[in-house]
Protein backbone atom coordinates (compact mmCIF):
# COMPACT_ATOMS: atom_id res chain seq x y z
CA UNK A 1 0.00 0.00 0.00
CA UNK A 2 3.12 2.34 0.63
CA UNK A 3 4.33 1.64 -2.62
CA UNK A 4 0.85 2.15 -4.81
CA UNK A 5 0.30 5.83 -2.12
CA UNK A 6 3.95 6.85 -3.76
CA UNK A 7 3.12 5.46 -7.19
CA UNK A 8 -0.55 7.85 -6.98
CA UNK A 9 1.24 10.85 -5.74
CA UNK A 10 3.68 10.87 -8.91
CA UNK A 11 0.72 11.35 -11.22
CA UNK A 12 0.39 15.16 -12.09
CA UNK A 13 -3.29 15.04 -11.49
CA UNK A 14 -4.28 16.78 -8.34
CA UNK A 15 -7.08 14.62 -7.39
CA UNK A 16 -4.88 11.25 -7.31
CA UNK A 17 -1.89 12.54 -5.60
CA UNK A 18 -4.83 13.41 -2.63
CA UNK A 19 -5.73 9.77 -3.38
CA UNK A 20 -2.11 8.73 -2.96
CA UNK A 21 -1.67 10.37 0.61
CA UNK A 22 -5.73 9.08 1.38
CA UNK A 23 -3.83 5.78 0.45
CA UNK A 24 -0.61 6.67 2.53
CA UNK A 25 -2.59 7.83 5.91
CA UNK A 26 -4.06 4.50 5.63
CA UNK A 27 -1.28 2.40 4.83
CA UNK A 28 0.37 3.74 8.39
CA UNK A 29 -2.74 3.83 10.44
CA UNK A 30 -3.33 -0.15 9.38
CA UNK A 31 0.66 -0.99 9.27
CA UNK A 32 1.24 0.63 12.81
CA UNK A 33 -1.90 -1.39 13.97
CA UNK A 34 -0.90 -4.92 12.85
CA UNK A 35 2.23 -3.91 15.33
CA UNK A 36 0.39 -2.90 17.93
CA UNK A 37 -1.42 -6.17 18.06
CA UNK A 38 1.93 -7.79 17.66
CA UNK A 39 3.50 -6.12 20.67
CA UNK A 40 4.02 -8.00 24.01
CA UNK A 41 4.35 -5.18 26.55
CA UNK A 42 2.62 -1.91 27.38
CA UNK A 43 5.49 0.67 26.00
CA UNK A 44 5.89 -0.93 23.21
CA UNK A 45 2.30 -0.65 21.85
CA UNK A 46 2.07 2.48 23.20
CA UNK A 47 4.69 3.50 20.68
CA UNK A 48 2.96 2.27 17.90
CA UNK A 49 -0.22 3.61 18.74
CA UNK A 50 1.61 7.20 18.60
CA UNK A 51 2.84 6.27 14.84
CA UNK A 52 -1.05 5.23 14.30
CA UNK A 53 -2.17 8.57 14.90
CA UNK A 54 0.39 9.71 11.77
CA UNK A 55 -2.40 8.00 10.19
CA UNK A 56 -5.39 8.25 12.20
CA UNK A 57 -5.24 12.44 11.65
CA UNK A 58 -4.45 12.94 8.20
CA UNK A 59 -6.97 10.27 7.15
CA UNK A 60 -9.97 12.47 7.60
CA UNK A 61 -8.47 15.63 6.41
CA UNK A 62 -7.35 13.67 3.27
CA UNK A 63 -10.53 12.51 2.73
CA UNK A 64 -12.33 16.30 2.64
CA UNK A 65 -9.57 16.78 0.30
CA UNK A 66 -10.14 14.23 -1.93
CA UNK A 67 -14.22 15.08 -1.96
CA UNK A 68 -13.75 18.31 -2.37
CA UNK A 69 -11.31 18.20 -5.14
CA UNK A 70 -14.09 15.23 -6.65
CA UNK A 71 -16.98 18.00 -6.08
CA UNK A 72 -14.59 20.73 -7.83
CA UNK A 73 -14.88 23.24 -4.68
CA UNK A 74 -11.32 23.43 -4.27
CA UNK A 75 -11.57 26.93 -2.93
CA UNK A 76 -12.77 25.84 -0.22
CA UNK A 77 -10.06 24.71 1.36
CA UNK A 78 -7.71 26.77 -0.22
CA UNK A 79 -8.15 29.83 1.83
CA UNK A 80 -5.41 30.05 4.46
CA UNK A 81 -7.04 30.14 7.22
CA UNK A 82 -9.31 26.86 6.77
CA UNK A 83 -6.40 25.29 5.62
CA UNK A 84 -4.33 26.56 8.61
CA UNK A 85 -7.60 24.90 10.86
CA UNK A 86 -7.43 21.60 9.22
CA UNK A 87 -3.55 21.39 9.42
CA UNK A 88 -3.18 23.24 13.06
CA UNK A 89 -6.27 20.33 14.47
CA UNK A 90 -4.34 17.42 12.92
CA UNK A 91 -1.02 18.45 14.08
CA UNK A 92 -2.43 19.23 17.55
CA UNK A 93 -4.39 15.98 18.40
CA UNK A 94 -1.00 14.35 17.10
CA UNK A 95 1.34 16.03 19.45
CA UNK A 96 -1.54 15.43 22.57
CA UNK A 97 -1.31 11.89 21.86
CA UNK A 98 2.37 11.27 21.89
CA UNK A 99 2.50 13.89 25.24
CA UNK A 100 -0.37 11.97 26.65
CA UNK A 101 1.31 10.73 29.59
CA UNK A 102 1.97 13.87 30.90
CA UNK A 103 -1.63 15.43 30.78
CA UNK A 104 -3.63 12.43 30.42
CA UNK A 105 -6.55 14.44 27.94
CA UNK A 106 -6.29 11.73 25.00
CA UNK A 107 -6.28 8.87 26.87
CA UNK A 108 -7.23 8.17 30.47
CA UNK A 109 -5.55 5.28 30.95
CA UNK A 110 -4.64 2.54 28.48
CA UNK A 111 -3.43 -0.94 29.57
CA UNK A 112 -2.72 -4.34 28.62
CA UNK A 113 -5.88 -6.21 27.98
CA UNK A 114 -4.51 -10.23 28.34
CA UNK A 115 -8.39 -11.97 29.11
CA UNK A 116 -8.84 -12.50 25.00
CA UNK A 117 -6.78 -14.86 22.25
CA UNK A 118 -3.87 -12.61 22.60
CA UNK A 119 -2.85 -9.15 24.36
CA UNK A 120 -4.41 -6.22 23.11
CA UNK A 121 -4.57 -2.35 24.66
CA UNK A 122 -7.81 -1.13 26.24
CA UNK A 123 -8.13 2.54 25.67
CA UNK A 124 -10.58 4.76 28.34
CA UNK A 125 -11.32 7.90 26.23
CA UNK A 126 -10.14 11.22 27.40
CA UNK A 127 -12.23 14.91 26.48
CA UNK A 128 -9.52 15.40 23.82
CA UNK A 129 -10.47 11.76 22.21
CA UNK A 130 -14.12 12.57 22.18
CA UNK A 131 -13.69 15.78 20.60
CA UNK A 132 -11.33 14.34 18.05
CA UNK A 133 -13.61 11.69 16.93
CA UNK A 134 -16.47 14.34 16.80
CA UNK A 135 -14.00 16.32 14.26
CA UNK A 136 -13.57 12.78 12.75
CA UNK A 137 -17.02 12.76 12.27
CA UNK A 138 -17.13 16.36 10.89
CA UNK A 139 -15.12 15.59 7.94
CA UNK A 140 -16.32 11.77 7.27
CA UNK A 141 -19.56 13.51 6.95
CA UNK A 142 -19.00 16.43 5.28
CA UNK A 143 -17.28 14.68 2.46
CA UNK A 144 -19.86 12.03 2.45
CA UNK A 145 -22.04 14.08 1.64
CA UNK A 146 -19.74 16.15 -0.98
CA UNK A 147 -19.82 12.66 -3.21
CA UNK A 148 -23.62 11.79 -2.33
CA UNK A 149 -24.27 15.48 -3.47
CA UNK A 150 -22.05 15.51 -6.85
CA UNK A 151 -23.39 11.67 -7.83
CA UNK A 152 -26.97 12.64 -7.71
CA UNK A 153 -26.07 15.39 -10.42
CA UNK A 154 -24.18 13.00 -12.33
CA UNK A 155 -25.40 11.48 -15.64
CA UNK A 156 -28.14 8.24 -14.87
CA UNK A 157 -25.57 5.95 -16.88
CA UNK A 158 -23.37 6.31 -13.76
CA UNK A 159 -25.82 4.71 -11.19
CA UNK A 160 -23.96 1.70 -10.27
CA UNK A 161 -20.66 3.58 -10.35
CA UNK A 162 -22.61 6.21 -8.01
CA UNK A 163 -23.76 3.43 -5.53
CA UNK A 164 -20.36 1.84 -5.41
CA UNK A 165 -18.83 5.20 -3.86
CA UNK A 166 -21.88 6.20 -1.63
CA UNK A 167 -21.59 2.57 -0.23
CA UNK A 168 -17.83 2.57 0.29
CA UNK A 169 -18.45 5.91 2.45
CA UNK A 170 -21.14 4.32 4.56
CA UNK A 171 -18.58 1.19 5.91
CA UNK A 172 -15.98 3.52 8.03
CA UNK A 173 -19.30 5.14 9.41
CA UNK A 174 -20.57 1.61 10.66
CA UNK A 175 -17.54 -0.05 11.54
CA UNK A 176 -16.34 3.11 14.03
CA UNK A 177 -19.61 3.54 15.25
CA UNK A 178 -19.81 0.08 16.40
CA UNK A 179 -16.50 0.23 18.06
CA UNK A 180 -17.55 3.22 19.86
CA UNK A 181 -20.91 1.93 21.11
CA UNK A 182 -19.14 -1.04 22.65
CA UNK A 183 -20.34 -3.64 19.80
CA UNK A 184 -16.58 -5.65 19.19
CA UNK A 185 -17.29 -9.04 17.85
CA UNK A 186 -13.53 -9.75 17.86
CA UNK A 187 -13.09 -8.35 21.33
CA UNK A 188 -11.13 -4.72 21.54
CA UNK A 189 -9.63 -5.17 18.06
CA UNK A 190 -10.63 -2.10 16.41
CA UNK A 191 -11.46 -2.52 12.65
CA UNK A 192 -11.75 0.99 11.46
CA UNK A 193 -8.23 0.97 9.73
CA UNK A 194 -9.25 -2.19 7.67
CA UNK A 195 -12.83 -0.42 7.05
CA UNK A 196 -11.28 2.29 5.04
CA UNK A 197 -8.93 0.26 3.15
CA UNK A 198 -12.78 -1.30 1.97
CA UNK A 199 -13.97 2.38 1.71
CA UNK A 200 -10.51 2.83 -0.87
CA UNK A 201 -10.85 -0.31 -2.44
CA UNK A 202 -14.78 0.48 -3.86
CA UNK A 203 -14.03 3.90 -4.41
CA UNK A 204 -10.93 2.97 -6.41
CA UNK A 205 -13.25 0.89 -8.86
CA UNK A 206 -16.23 3.32 -8.87
CA UNK A 207 -13.73 5.80 -9.85
CA UNK A 208 -11.89 4.30 -12.20
CA UNK A 209 -15.24 2.96 -13.77
CA UNK A 210 -16.61 6.99 -13.42
CA UNK A 211 -13.38 7.78 -15.97
CA UNK A 212 -12.53 10.36 -13.52
CA UNK A 213 -8.69 9.30 -13.80
CA UNK A 214 -6.79 5.91 -14.68
CA UNK A 215 -7.06 4.49 -10.86
CA UNK A 216 -6.23 1.19 -12.07
CA UNK A 217 -2.19 0.66 -11.64
CA UNK A 218 -3.46 2.14 -8.06
CA UNK A 219 -6.41 0.11 -6.87
CA UNK A 220 -4.82 -3.67 -8.67
CA UNK A 221 -1.54 -4.31 -6.43
CA UNK A 222 -2.98 -2.67 -3.43
CA UNK A 223 -6.48 -4.44 -2.99
CA UNK A 224 -6.45 -7.30 -5.47
CA UNK A 225 -3.28 -8.67 -4.26
CA UNK A 226 -4.56 -8.66 -0.35
CA UNK A 227 -7.64 -10.83 -1.92
CA UNK A 228 -6.86 -14.48 -1.94
CA UNK A 229 -9.62 -15.12 -4.64
CA UNK A 230 -8.24 -15.22 -7.66
CA UNK A 231 -9.09 -12.13 -10.17
CA UNK A 232 -8.95 -12.31 -13.61
CA UNK A 233 -9.69 -9.70 -16.43
CA UNK A 234 -10.11 -10.68 -20.21
CA UNK A 235 -10.67 -8.34 -23.63
CA UNK A 236 -12.99 -9.45 -26.45
CA UNK A 237 -10.93 -12.11 -27.89
CA UNK A 238 -10.74 -13.75 -24.65
CA UNK A 239 -7.06 -13.00 -23.52
CA UNK A 240 -5.44 -12.08 -20.06
CA UNK A 241 -5.22 -8.44 -19.92
CA UNK A 242 -4.80 -8.54 -15.98
CA UNK A 243 -5.13 -10.50 -13.24
CA UNK A 244 -3.98 -10.77 -9.40
CA UNK A 245 -1.06 -12.67 -7.43
CA UNK A 246 -3.67 -15.28 -5.91
CA UNK A 247 -4.41 -16.54 -10.01
CA UNK A 248 -1.41 -17.92 -10.33
CA UNK A 249 -2.21 -20.55 -7.20
CA UNK A 250 -4.68 -22.15 -9.91
CA UNK A 251 -1.52 -22.32 -12.72
CA UNK A 252 0.05 -25.77 -13.52
CA UNK A 253 3.05 -23.40 -13.62
CA UNK A 254 2.88 -20.82 -10.93
CA UNK A 255 5.84 -18.81 -11.82
CA UNK A 256 5.05 -18.70 -15.40
CA UNK A 257 5.97 -14.85 -17.04
CA UNK A 258 3.36 -15.28 -19.87
CA UNK A 259 0.26 -14.94 -18.75
CA UNK A 260 -1.10 -11.02 -20.07
CA UNK A 261 -1.80 -11.89 -23.82
CA UNK A 262 -2.75 -15.56 -23.16
CA UNK A 263 -5.89 -16.52 -24.64
CA UNK A 264 -8.09 -18.06 -20.99
CA UNK A 265 -8.57 -21.15 -22.79
CA UNK A 266 -4.92 -22.21 -22.30
CA UNK A 267 -5.57 -22.01 -18.42
CA UNK A 268 -8.97 -23.93 -18.31
CA UNK A 269 -8.86 -26.43 -20.80
CA UNK A 270 -11.37 -28.34 -21.62
CA UNK A 271 -14.11 -26.33 -19.43
CA UNK A 272 -17.09 -26.23 -22.03
CA UNK A 273 -19.73 -24.58 -20.00
CA UNK A 274 -17.31 -21.89 -19.01
CA UNK A 275 -16.56 -20.75 -22.53
CA UNK A 276 -20.49 -21.10 -23.56
CA UNK A 277 -20.83 -18.52 -20.75
CA UNK A 278 -18.18 -16.06 -22.16
CA UNK A 279 -19.47 -16.86 -25.93
CA UNK A 280 -22.95 -15.91 -25.19
CA UNK A 281 -21.95 -12.86 -22.68
CA UNK A 282 -23.74 -14.54 -19.90
CA UNK A 283 -22.81 -12.78 -16.44
CA UNK A 284 -22.90 -15.54 -13.35
CA UNK A 285 -21.33 -18.03 -11.82
CA UNK A 286 -20.24 -21.32 -13.09
CA UNK A 287 -18.01 -24.50 -11.29
CA UNK A 288 -15.01 -25.32 -12.75
CA UNK A 289 -12.75 -28.28 -11.91
CA UNK A 290 -8.85 -27.65 -12.78
CA UNK A 291 -5.37 -29.22 -12.11
CA UNK A 292 -3.23 -26.83 -10.64
CA UNK A 293 0.87 -27.41 -9.50
CA UNK A 294 -1.26 -28.51 -5.85
CA UNK A 295 -3.47 -30.44 -7.66
CA UNK A 296 -7.30 -31.07 -8.65
CA UNK A 297 -9.04 -27.74 -7.20
CA UNK A 298 -12.97 -27.10 -7.82
CA UNK A 299 -13.45 -23.32 -8.34
CA UNK A 300 -16.56 -21.12 -8.47
CA UNK A 301 -16.13 -18.45 -11.73
CA UNK A 302 -18.26 -15.15 -11.25
CA UNK A 303 -18.35 -13.57 -14.78
CA UNK A 304 -18.69 -9.84 -14.59
CA UNK A 305 -18.89 -8.35 -18.22
CA UNK A 306 -18.37 -4.14 -17.75
CA UNK A 307 -20.40 -3.26 -20.66
CA UNK A 308 -23.24 -2.71 -18.69
CA UNK A 309 -23.32 1.06 -18.60
CA UNK A 310 -21.69 1.70 -22.02
CA UNK A 311 -18.30 1.73 -20.18
CA UNK A 312 -15.35 -0.54 -20.57
CA UNK A 313 -16.93 -2.53 -23.06
CA UNK A 314 -13.87 -4.60 -23.88
CA UNK A 315 -13.27 -5.84 -20.64
CA UNK A 316 -14.68 -8.66 -18.70
CA UNK A 317 -13.71 -9.73 -14.58
CA UNK A 318 -13.51 -13.10 -13.42
CA UNK A 319 -13.45 -13.87 -10.02
CA UNK A 320 -12.37 -17.13 -9.22
CA UNK A 321 -13.02 -18.74 -5.24
CA UNK A 322 -11.66 -22.21 -4.65
CA UNK A 323 -14.30 -24.60 -3.44
CA UNK A 324 -12.07 -27.47 -2.41
CA UNK A 325 -12.09 -27.19 0.85
CA UNK A 326 -16.09 -27.04 1.02
CA UNK A 327 -16.48 -29.81 -1.76
CA UNK A 328 -14.41 -31.91 0.24
CA UNK A 329 -16.03 -31.16 3.70
CA UNK A 330 -19.34 -31.53 1.91
CA UNK A 331 -18.23 -35.29 0.56
CA UNK A 332 -16.36 -36.08 4.26
CA UNK A 333 -20.39 -35.19 5.58
CA UNK A 334 -22.12 -37.23 2.98
CA UNK A 335 -19.22 -40.25 3.90
CA UNK A 336 -19.83 -39.43 7.91
CA UNK A 337 -23.74 -39.74 6.79
CA UNK A 338 -23.40 -42.91 5.05
CA UNK A 339 -21.57 -44.38 7.72
CA UNK A 340 -24.08 -43.54 10.12
CA UNK A 341 -27.12 -44.78 8.70
CA UNK A 342 -24.49 -48.05 8.01
CA UNK A 343 -24.62 -48.01 11.86
CA UNK A 344 -27.38 -47.19 12.47
CA UNK A 345 -28.66 -50.01 10.41
CA UNK A 346 -25.96 -52.68 11.94
CA UNK A 347 -27.17 -51.79 15.66
CA UNK A 348 -30.77 -51.98 14.48
CA UNK A 349 -29.70 -55.63 13.49
CA UNK A 350 -27.84 -56.16 16.32
CA UNK A 351 -30.85 -55.60 18.49
CA UNK A 352 -33.33 -57.60 16.63
CA UNK A 353 -31.11 -60.72 16.85
CA UNK A 354 -30.41 -60.10 20.40
CA UNK A 355 -34.36 -59.45 20.76
CA UNK A 356 -35.13 -63.07 18.93
CA UNK A 357 -32.09 -64.95 17.74
CA UNK A 358 -30.64 -65.23 21.02
CA UNK A 359 -34.06 -65.23 23.68
CA UNK A 360 -34.76 -67.80 21.38
CA UNK A 361 -32.37 -70.83 22.34
CA UNK A 362 -32.42 -69.52 25.29
CA UNK A 363 -36.10 -70.14 26.14
CA UNK A 364 -36.00 -73.46 24.34
CA UNK A 365 -33.55 -74.35 26.72
CA UNK A 366 -35.08 -72.96 29.64
CA UNK A 367 -38.37 -74.63 28.83
CA UNK A 368 -36.63 -78.02 28.66
CA UNK A 369 -34.71 -77.76 32.07
CA UNK A 370 -38.20 -77.07 33.35
CA UNK A 371 -39.55 -80.28 31.82
CA UNK A 372 -36.94 -82.04 33.25
CA UNK A 373 -37.43 -81.10 37.13
CA UNK A 374 -41.05 -81.48 36.66
CA UNK A 375 -40.98 -84.93 35.08
CA UNK A 376 -42.93 -84.12 31.91
CA UNK A 377 -40.28 -85.72 29.74
CA UNK A 378 -38.20 -89.14 29.72
CA UNK A 379 -34.38 -89.33 29.78
CA UNK A 380 -34.41 -90.51 26.40
CA UNK A 381 -36.95 -87.80 25.39
CA UNK A 382 -34.24 -85.24 26.85
CA UNK A 383 -31.26 -87.61 24.37
CA UNK A 384 -33.10 -87.18 21.39
CA UNK A 385 -33.63 -83.62 21.67
CA UNK A 386 -29.96 -82.94 23.41
CA UNK A 387 -28.68 -82.52 19.63
CA UNK A 388 -30.54 -80.01 18.61
CA UNK A 389 -29.94 -77.98 22.47
CA UNK A 390 -26.57 -78.57 21.34
CA UNK A 391 -26.76 -76.79 18.20
CA UNK A 392 -28.22 -74.00 19.76
CA UNK A 393 -25.91 -73.32 22.69
CA UNK A 394 -23.10 -73.30 20.02
CA UNK A 395 -24.94 -70.50 17.21
CA UNK A 396 -25.95 -68.28 20.91
CA UNK A 397 -21.98 -68.51 21.86
CA UNK A 398 -20.68 -67.77 18.47
CA UNK A 399 -22.99 -64.84 18.32
CA UNK A 400 -22.56 -63.99 21.40
CA UNK A 401 -18.30 -64.01 20.65
CA UNK A 402 -18.97 -61.95 17.14
CA UNK A 403 -21.31 -59.28 19.18
CA UNK A 404 -18.65 -59.00 21.75
CA UNK A 405 -15.50 -59.05 19.49
CA UNK A 406 -17.82 -56.13 17.21
CA UNK A 407 -18.77 -54.12 19.90
CA UNK A 408 -15.38 -54.02 21.70
CA UNK A 409 -13.62 -52.76 17.96
CA UNK A 410 -16.00 -49.80 18.14
CA UNK A 411 -15.42 -48.61 21.32
CA UNK A 412 -13.62 -45.48 21.52
CA UNK A 413 -10.13 -45.86 22.81
CA UNK A 414 -10.10 -49.63 22.16
CA UNK A 415 -6.53 -50.50 20.96
CA UNK A 416 -5.05 -53.42 19.16
CA UNK A 417 -2.03 -54.95 20.31
CA UNK A 418 0.04 -55.82 17.28
CA UNK A 419 2.84 -58.85 17.35
CA UNK A 420 4.72 -61.13 15.41
CA UNK A 421 3.42 -64.82 16.04
CA UNK A 422 3.46 -67.77 14.23
CA UNK A 423 0.50 -68.08 12.01
CA UNK A 424 0.75 -71.93 12.00
CA UNK A 425 0.68 -72.39 15.72
CA UNK A 426 -2.66 -70.27 15.74
CA UNK A 427 -4.00 -72.19 12.99
CA UNK A 428 -3.39 -75.73 14.33
CA UNK A 429 -5.00 -74.35 17.59
CA UNK A 430 -8.18 -73.24 15.31
CA UNK A 431 -8.15 -76.41 13.25
CA UNK A 432 -8.61 -78.09 16.96
CA UNK A 433 -11.11 -75.93 18.08
CA UNK A 434 -13.54 -76.83 14.65
CA UNK A 435 -12.58 -80.21 14.47
CA UNK A 436 -15.99 -81.53 16.58
CA UNK A 437 -17.95 -80.09 14.29
CA UNK A 438 -16.40 -80.85 10.87
CA UNK A 439 -16.64 -84.24 12.11
CA UNK A 440 -20.50 -84.38 13.10
CA UNK A 441 -20.65 -83.60 9.00
CA UNK A 442 -17.71 -85.64 7.87
CA UNK A 443 -15.58 -82.19 6.74
CA UNK A 444 -12.18 -83.10 6.60
CA UNK A 445 -9.62 -80.05 7.43
CA UNK A 446 -6.50 -79.81 5.81
CA UNK A 447 -3.88 -77.45 7.12
CA UNK A 448 -0.81 -77.10 5.12
CA UNK A 449 0.99 -74.16 6.50
CA UNK A 450 4.76 -74.59 7.23
CA UNK A 451 6.62 -73.69 10.62
CA UNK A 452 7.90 -69.92 11.23
CA UNK A 453 5.60 -68.14 9.40
CA UNK A 454 5.78 -65.26 11.18
CA UNK A 455 3.70 -62.70 10.81
CA UNK A 456 2.71 -59.00 12.50
CA UNK A 457 -0.66 -58.29 13.43
CA UNK A 458 -3.21 -58.55 16.63
CA UNK A 459 -3.34 -62.69 17.30
CA UNK A 460 -6.45 -62.20 19.28
CA UNK A 461 -8.22 -60.33 15.74
CA UNK A 462 -6.72 -62.96 13.20
CA UNK A 463 -7.49 -65.43 15.79
CA UNK A 464 -11.06 -64.44 15.25
CA UNK A 465 -11.20 -63.93 11.48
CA UNK A 466 -9.65 -67.26 11.14
CA UNK A 467 -12.08 -68.78 13.79
CA UNK A 468 -15.38 -66.92 11.73
CA UNK A 469 -14.01 -68.33 8.33
CA UNK A 470 -13.56 -72.21 9.50
CA UNK A 471 -17.25 -72.06 10.68
CA UNK A 472 -18.54 -70.58 7.71
CA UNK A 473 -16.83 -73.39 5.40
CA UNK A 474 -17.84 -75.84 7.72
CA UNK A 475 -21.61 -75.03 7.36
CA UNK A 476 -21.21 -74.56 4.15
CA UNK A 477 -19.74 -77.59 3.19
CA UNK A 478 -21.73 -80.81 2.27
CA UNK A 479 -21.00 -83.98 3.30
CA UNK A 480 -17.31 -85.29 2.47
CA UNK A 481 -16.29 -82.27 1.73
CA UNK A 482 -12.81 -80.73 2.41
CA UNK A 483 -11.34 -77.46 3.53
CA UNK A 484 -7.73 -76.58 3.04
CA UNK A 485 -5.87 -74.06 4.48
CA UNK A 486 -2.49 -72.53 2.81
CA UNK A 487 -0.04 -69.59 3.50
CA UNK A 488 2.24 -68.19 1.04
CA UNK A 489 4.60 -64.97 0.83
CA UNK A 490 2.98 -62.62 -1.51
CA UNK A 491 4.00 -59.32 -2.49
CA UNK A 492 5.51 -57.99 1.20
CA UNK A 493 2.95 -59.25 3.38
CA UNK A 494 1.43 -63.22 4.44
CA UNK A 495 -1.51 -64.38 2.27
CA UNK A 496 -3.34 -67.44 3.83
CA UNK A 497 -5.90 -69.10 2.16
CA UNK A 498 -9.29 -71.06 3.33
CA UNK A 499 -10.92 -73.16 0.75
CA UNK A 500 -13.94 -75.18 0.44
CA UNK A 501 -15.13 -77.35 -2.05
CA UNK A 502 -19.01 -76.77 -0.06
CA UNK A 503 -22.24 -75.05 -1.75
CA UNK A 504 -20.27 -71.44 -2.61
CA UNK A 505 -21.68 -68.39 -2.98
CA UNK A 506 -24.26 -66.75 -5.42
CA UNK A 507 -23.03 -63.77 -7.46
CA UNK A 508 -25.90 -60.82 -6.02
CA UNK A 509 -24.94 -62.27 -2.75
CA UNK A 510 -21.07 -62.07 -3.53
CA UNK A 511 -21.21 -58.57 -4.35
CA UNK A 512 -23.11 -57.71 -1.60
CA UNK A 513 -21.14 -59.56 0.88
CA UNK A 514 -18.55 -56.59 2.73
CA UNK A 515 -21.13 -54.44 2.05
CA UNK A 516 -22.39 -54.37 5.51
CA UNK A 517 -26.10 -55.23 4.74
CA UNK A 518 -25.04 -58.11 7.17
CA UNK A 519 -26.58 -61.06 4.58
CA UNK A 520 -27.45 -63.81 6.46
CA UNK A 521 -27.57 -67.42 4.81
CA UNK A 522 -28.97 -71.17 6.29
CA UNK A 523 -25.87 -74.14 6.02
CA UNK A 524 -26.17 -77.19 4.06
CA UNK A 525 -27.33 -78.59 7.12
CA UNK A 526 -30.32 -75.34 7.80
CA UNK A 527 -27.54 -74.30 10.49
CA UNK A 528 -28.47 -70.23 11.07
CA UNK A 529 -26.02 -67.35 10.97
CA UNK A 530 -26.12 -64.11 11.69
CA UNK A 531 -24.46 -62.25 8.88
CA UNK A 532 -22.00 -60.37 11.95
CA UNK A 533 -19.27 -62.73 11.02
CA UNK A 534 -17.50 -61.22 8.03
CA UNK A 535 -18.35 -57.71 9.09
CA UNK A 536 -16.38 -58.32 12.02
CA UNK A 537 -13.83 -60.45 9.53
CA UNK A 538 -13.12 -56.82 7.59
CA UNK A 539 -13.22 -54.96 10.35
CA UNK A 540 -10.40 -56.41 12.13
CA UNK A 541 -8.01 -57.37 8.95
CA UNK A 542 -8.72 -53.54 8.30
CA UNK A 543 -7.11 -52.34 11.68
CA UNK A 544 -4.40 -54.55 11.14
CA UNK A 545 -3.55 -52.79 8.10
CA UNK A 546 -4.50 -56.12 6.17
CA UNK A 547 -7.39 -57.03 4.25
CA UNK A 548 -9.71 -59.64 2.80
CA UNK A 549 -10.91 -60.67 -0.27
CA UNK A 550 -13.31 -63.73 -1.78
CA UNK A 551 -13.65 -66.08 -4.84
CA UNK A 552 -16.69 -67.90 -5.66
CA UNK A 553 -18.88 -70.39 -7.82
CA UNK A 554 -22.25 -71.00 -6.95
CA UNK A 555 -22.49 -74.80 -6.42
CA UNK A 556 -18.15 -75.35 -6.45
CA UNK A 557 -17.10 -73.83 -3.39
CA UNK A 558 -15.39 -70.58 -2.20
CA UNK A 559 -12.07 -69.20 -1.23
CA UNK A 560 -11.20 -66.40 1.28
CA UNK A 561 -7.47 -64.15 0.80
CA UNK A 562 -6.12 -63.28 4.10
CA UNK A 563 -3.35 -60.28 3.38
CA UNK A 564 -1.50 -60.33 6.52
CA UNK A 565 1.43 -58.10 7.28
CA UNK A 566 4.61 -59.77 8.01
CA UNK A 567 6.30 -56.08 8.87
CA UNK A 568 4.80 -52.79 11.09
CA UNK A 569 3.80 -50.98 8.48
CA UNK A 570 4.93 -47.38 7.65
CA UNK A 571 3.93 -45.11 10.72
CA UNK A 572 2.30 -48.00 12.51
CA UNK A 573 3.70 -49.18 15.56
Amino acid sequence: MLFFSWYAYKKKQGVVQVFGLMMLSNAIWSLAYGLELASSGLDQAKFFINIEYVGITTLPLCWVLFCLKIAGKEKWYKHPLTLSVLIGVTVTVTLLVWTNSYHHLHYKNYYMDKTGEFPMVYLVPGIAYKLFTGYFYLLLGYGSYLLIATFRKADPIYKSQNYSVVFAAIIPWITNIAYILGFRPVGNLDLTPFSFAATIFFIAIAIYRFKLFDVLPIAREKVLDLIQDGFLVIDKKNRVIDYNNAFRKYLTDPNSKTIIGTQVETFFPEQKAFFEFLETHQSGKIELHIASQSGPVDLEADILYLDENRLNNDATIIKLQDLTHFKQESLRSQQQTEELKKLNQLKDRIFSIIAHDLRGPLVNLSEVLKMISNNLITIEEFKELSPILNKDILYTTDLLENILHWSRSQLKGYGINKEYFDLKSMIVNEVNYHLPSAASKNVQIIQDVFPGNIVYADMLMIQIVVRNLLSNAIKFCYEGCEIDITAVYHKGQMLLSIADNGMGIKKEALKKLFGGDNISTRGTMNEKGTGLGLMVCKEFMERNEGRITVESEFGKGTTFHLFIPIEPTSGMG
